[in-house]
């Protein structure tokens, strides 16, 4: 057995839990903020069999995708002058996912 950990952009959430909850597997859903951006997230928690594991990729990896997105650079004073540098670009979306091996499983 196998737990599966996604971090997901929230833009993406909404179509992830739609088609894993489609395609019959449970997930627990927990609202989290990630560093860089502050950006929300959504951490699905999936319990499967190991021979499912590559099912539940393949949707997270079809309904979530990578994309770009300019975020204004904070203006910063060093040595008295003021300077600001330009906006900048950062890839946001995707999913982080982790697959831990269980040892046991119940159900209470």
């Amino acid at each position: 057995m196998k737990l599966i950990m996604a971090i997901i952009n929230n833009d993406d959430s909404a179509a992830v839990a739609d088609k894993l909850t489609s395609e019959g597997f449970m997930a627990t859903r927990l609202a989290t903020t990630g560093g860089y951006l502050k950006a929300g997230n959504t951490t699905f928690i999936v319990g499967t069999q190991d021979e499912k594991v590559d099912d539940v990729l393949r949707i997270i990896k079809e309904n979530s995708k990578q994309r770009t997105q300019i975020i204004p650079a904070a203006d910063s004073t060093f040595g008295g002058g003021m300077f600001s540098s330009s906006p900048v670009e950062v890839k946001v979306g995707g999913a982080t996912v982790f697959v831990l091996d269980i040892e046991r499983f119940e159900k209470c």
